[in-house]
């Protein structure tokens, strides 16, 4: 049978298949420029050079390095680290909530009705919403780096840069939190002249209380994460102990500390997800008592955390808010201003704008790929060896920032943006990984049992069986992540990655403040367009 025959015969037995053959070549056309600009050569990764490189280094890892000196500072950039996390994430919450209440529609004075302060209660609202916008818009790492110029190296510029990213992050989901759930009461006391923080506390409180606090403490396990990352700008911490080691190219050192960073993710994610476990169960048969204390427990111990975290790095607001600190922030912001608009300054950030794309798209599908090559043994499908062996492969690939696999990368393919793909998708990979294998064992078993009743064999039953029933919680997993990976690819090129990262960063180091601000004007417009691009497709999925 001829090609074309064998395709007139599938259509006639799928009628799909034409829609799935058109979507196939529409996808082609749309991957192969983003491959091109992504610079996608795999063949790189085997070049005799790249491989004696990456082998040298990799040599160098062996044997980690245990001195007595070393140990002594890598468990302070340890307790850095931490520190930083915690007081960055109490920062991040004291900024949150005001502007959560505030902005939250269900507590807004705009929408209750037409009266005197509508119009004013309007133009706040919108002017807070623009502010989180920006907030979140703009990396922490780029607010580390800025911070970093103003105040020197070390942990202040991490905490603060924190601080403002997860404060705009946490007033949004907060804010749609509380809107989520029901708001009769609230709306109820607000009508009846109470004020916004009676309708939070008697109203929205109650029934939002053990998902605010859930979120709350996932977000403290991804600024421990992010804190690792932005000592790679001298925000402090163990990254600033990898970057130096990196660029040393001292393997051993390197070693050591990734060993040690994987330990305290690994250790972050059991204590982050005992917590929300605890929260959970405060939370079942309506024991609102119960949600209730654990709050009053996880604030007390997170009070008593930033307390030690503050006076463990030495961080003072007074030393940080003098008027000498303000006015040198003042000054070093205007410089920034106004940003570079010319024609060929614009050409080049665009650019970097479609490289910034083209590697965060091509990285996320190399991902899917291997999320779901992944995911098979990690579900239980072929025994519990390959089942742990798989998981723990996954929480390894995680475990480690972008930033940390881009500058390993960079070492076996170049600068350029396709070691951000190839960093990407490892750690992307480890994410959707376990997305994936969490959706596939909790897929129902009666389509695929079925199937396998009629006869069918293993891979047919679970092609038309269990993959219908998880593709699409497998799309809008893809699609989160493409979101995030968008963001991280625009700073990858801090470690020669490509993208707009690396155009800020150059920009930066050569003190051009004019063209390193439309670079993070451009960040802040595409973060925009990614939030409401994914909304609306994770609209149309729901």
């Amino acid at each position: 049978m001829t090609g074309v025959a064998a395709l007139r015969a599938s259509a006639m037995s799928d009628p799909a298949a034409r829609g799935r053959a058109t979507s196939l070549v529409l996808g082609l056309v749309v991957l192969w420029p983003l491959l091109v600009i992504a610079e996608f050569k795999p063949a790189a990764i085997f070049e005799a050079q790249n491989l004696k490189t990456m082998a040298g280094f990799l040599a160098a890892f062996l044997p980690p390095e245990t001195g007595q000196e070393f140990l002594v500072y890598l468990g302070r950039a340890t307790l850095e680290t931490l520190a930083i996390a915690t007081a960055g994430i109490v920062l991040a919450f004291a900024l949150a909530m005001p502007l959560a209440l505030l902005t939250t529609r269900v507590l807004s004075v705009a929408e209750i009705g037409p009266g005197p302060g509508r119009r004013r209660a309007q133009a706040l609202h919108y002017l807070l919403r623009a502010v989180l916008t920006v907030l979140r818009g703009i990396p922490e790492l780029v607010w580390a780096l800025v911070f970093v110029r103003v105040f020197g190296l070390g942990p202040a510029a991490g905490v603060l840069a924190l601080a403002l990213t997860y404060g705009g992050m946490l007033a949004k989901v907060y804010a749609e939190i509380l809107e989520s759930g029901d708001t009769r009461p609230a709306r109820a006391i607000l009508e009846a002249g109470g004020s916004r923080l009676q309708a939070l506390l008697y109203g929205l409180l109650p029934g939002t209380a053990q998902e605010l606090t859930s979120y709350t403490v996932y977000r403290w396990e991804c600024a421990v994460r992010a804190s690792v990352v932005m000592g790679f700008v001298g925000a402090g911490g163990l990254g600033q102990l990898m970057d130096q080691a990196m660029k040393m190219l001292n393997g051993g050192e390197a070693s050591t500390i990734l060993l040690t960073f994987l330990a305290l993710v690994l250790a972050a994610d059991a204590l982050s997800g005992f917590l929300r476990r605890q929260v959970g169960e405060a939370g079942t048969g309506g024991r609102r008592s119960g949600i209730g204390s654990v709050g009053v427990l996880l604030g007390l111990a997170g009070a008593a955390a930033a307390a030690i975290s503050f006076v463990y790095l030495g961080i003072g607001f007074g030393a940080l808010l003098t008027l000498e600190s303000l006015r040198s922030i003042g000054d070093f912001t205007a410089s920034f201003f106004p940003p570079d608009l010319s024609p060929q300054w614009l050409s080049r950030v665009g650019y970097g704008v479609i490289e910034t794309l083209a590697i965060s798209a091509v990285g996320t599908l190399l991902a899917v790929v291997g999320g779901v090559v992944l995911a098979l043994p990690a579900s239980g499908r072929y025994g519990l060896a390959a089942e742990q062996f798989a998981r723990f492969f996954l929480n390894t690939l995680r475990s480690v920032p972008e930033l940390v696999w881009a500058t390993l990368t960079a070492l076996s393919v170049g600068l350029g943006p396709f070691a951000g793909v190839l960093a990407l998708a490892l750690h992307t990979t480890g994410v959707l990984g376990r997305l994936f294998a969490e959706a596939l064992q909790n897929a129902p078993p009666q389509p695929r049992d079925a199937l396998r009743d009629a006869g069918a064999q293993p891979a047919a039953a679970f092609l038309y069986g269990t993959l219908p029933e998880v593709a699409p919680q497998w799309l809008a997993y893809a699609l989160y992540r493409w979101e995030m990976n968008i963001r991280m690819a625009a700073i990858l090129g801090f470690v020669g990655a490509g993208g707009l990262g690396q155009l800020l960063y150059f920009e930066l180091s050569l003190f051009h403040y004019a063209q390193a601000c439309t670079v993070i004007v451009a960040m802040l417009l595409l973060s925009i367009a990614v939030d409401a691009a994914s909304a609306g497709a994770r609209r149309r999925l729901a």
